[in-house]
């Protein structure tokens, strides 16, 4: 069928914008994807209505996937913004793809019906059934009743899982094992425990913050049937999505306001706008994703943000500041350290991503807008410590000790330190083959005693007291003295 073919519709007045309007299409395929391509085969007259142009880049952009994937024109609604913006129509004639405009009062599915009887017969039943499936999600329904409807159109069943293994609909036997597979596999889909996974992000997302769709059996051969029900959960995602982002904006205002020390009234006001209520317990986390090297993506700070969101429930909100991500996180029936060990395990599965750090920070209980300020400062001094670790989860109990002081100090200047005052013992050990360094951590952390020294080195009493001996002869220093134990303690911990 030729776009000029639905121009002559005179019930949908539609308007050629850009192109030409004897291009063919064999199937309408509807999205409102940044990036849809994954799901394109090519010949397709695509639908949108819009939802993913927040700025006027992200027209080239998504024409951009378009041309790559080979559809043959795009159909633009008016109804979220009132036009078809010129951003849009310029980069459809720059790449030379027809762009028709579809009034308000036409809607996408009024037009997929009239098209339908000018296609072929499997490419009918292929629009219909996609159609309803579009339809479902555009009418509200949930991804449980998504899949029920999945099961009876397509024969397709699955679940689907976040990239930390958490699951968000369905019942998979082993989630965690999924979402390693997903993180690790060198192109999707791919096979993994009895389950074909296809990815589902929003946008250029980074798989960190994606989800997986496992569609059960081996679907390879027919990967359609996945891309198809991957287009309908990234569609539904993508509403969440759009939903959170006023939540995020709430966040962000309750963050700066409670960092430049506003009043407790209007802190308070805060709190509920964010939907947490002023004498519930809560807790704040701090947190980035690093990726050393990468030039591509959401930065660490936003990608942060995502993964807690994941990791913590859709309730949790976090705000992208210009550092780190942080988030309020109402305790409710769960404790602060019932939060650590969500975070934990979800950093450990992501660890499998190649080339990520998840560095988040976590404050103790807090209550009532006037802990606020200090739990921001908290969970911050927390993150940071983290990444000095190269990575992890540090709760505020962590904090209190000699490593926030040596997190704060810069990674050379700590360099610097231990290198001077270990750097005699280094080398010796090298030379003679001994463990003086080795002997004087072990010595310290025994507070100072021969004997227990010895007993946990398995040497005799006179062997540790020749080689700190032999330490004191090579630095110079006494370690009969606290502020000699001190330096060299901290110089241990320094590396």
């Amino acid at each position: 069928m030729r776009i000029s073919d639905m121009l002559d519709i005179e019930e949908l007045h539609l308007r050629l914008l850009a192109g030409d309007p004897g291009r063919e299409f064999g199937t309408v395929h509807i999205t409102d994807l940044p990036d849809p391509g994954r799901y394109l085969s090519g010949g397709e007259f695509v639908l949108t209505g819009l939802m993913w142009r927040h700025t006027p880049a992200d027209s080239a952009r998504f024409v951009a996937a378009l041309v790559a994937a080979g559809v043959a024109a795009l159909g633009a609604g008016q109804a979220r913004l009132g036009h078809i913006p010129a951003d849009l129509v310029a980069a459809c004639e720059q790449a030379g793809l027809p762009l028709l405009e579809v009034p308000t009062e036409v809607s996408f599915r009024t037009l997929a019906e009239l098209a339908a009887p000018r296609l072929s017969g499997d490419v009918r039943d292929a629009l219909g059934r996609h159609r309803r499936l579009v339809a479902a999600v555009a009418e509200g329904a949930d991804l449980p009743e998504l899949f029920t409807l999945t099961a009876a159109e397509l024969g397709v069943t699955g679940a689907v899982i976040s990239a930390a293994g958490e699951v968000i609909v369905g019942s998979p036997a082993d989630p965690v094992r999924l979402a390693r597979a997903y993180l690790t596999a060198p192109r999707l889909p791919c096979l993994a425990a009895g389950h074909t996974l296809f990815g589902v992000g929003v946008g250029r997302g980074h798989r960190a913050a994606g989800w997986v769709l496992a569609c059960d059996g081996d679907l390879l051969d027919r990967p359609d049937l996945g891309y198809e029900l991957a287009a309908c959960v990234a569609l539904e995602r993508g509403r969440m999505e759009e939903g959170r982002r006023v939540e995020r904006r709430l966040a962000e205002q309750l963050v700066a306001a409670a960092v430049a020390g506003s009043g407790e009234a209007e802190l308070n006001a805060g709190l509920r706008t964010c939907g947490i209520d002023v004498a519930e317990p809560y807790v704040i986390v701090n947190a980035t994703v690093a990726r050393p090297g990468a030039t591509r993506g959401p930065d660490p700070a936003r990608l942060g943000g995502q993964v807690v969101e994941e990791l913590l429930g859709r309730e949790v909100v976090a705000a992208a500041g210009p550092d780190a991500a942080v988030a309020v996180v109402p305790l409710r029936d769960r404790t602060a350290a019932d939060v650590a060990v969500r975070l934990r395990s979800g950093a450990e599965v992501l660890s499998a991503l190649p080339d990520t750090r998840v560095c988040a920070g976590l404050s103790g209980a807090l209550t009532g807008a006037a802990a606020l300020k200090g739990g921001i400062e908290e969970a911050g001094h927390a993150r940071r410590l983290a990444q000095a670790r190269s990575g992890g989860v540090v709760t505020s109990d962590e904090i209190y000790t000699h490593a926030l002081l040596l997190a704060t100090v810069p990674a050379d200047v700590r360099a610097s330190f231990a290198g001077r005052l270990l750097a005699p013992l280094l080398d010796y050990d090298a030379k003679h083959q001994s463990e003086l360094v080795r002997t004087l951590g072990t010595f310290l952390d025994c507070a100072g005693s021969w004997n227990s020294c010895a007993e946990l080195m398995h040497v005799h009493v006179n062997t540790v007291r020749y080689r700190i001996r032999r330490v004191e002869e090579l630095t110079g220093r006494d370690l009969s003295t606290m502020a000699d134990r001190v330096d060299f303690f901290l110089a241990l911990k320094a590396v």
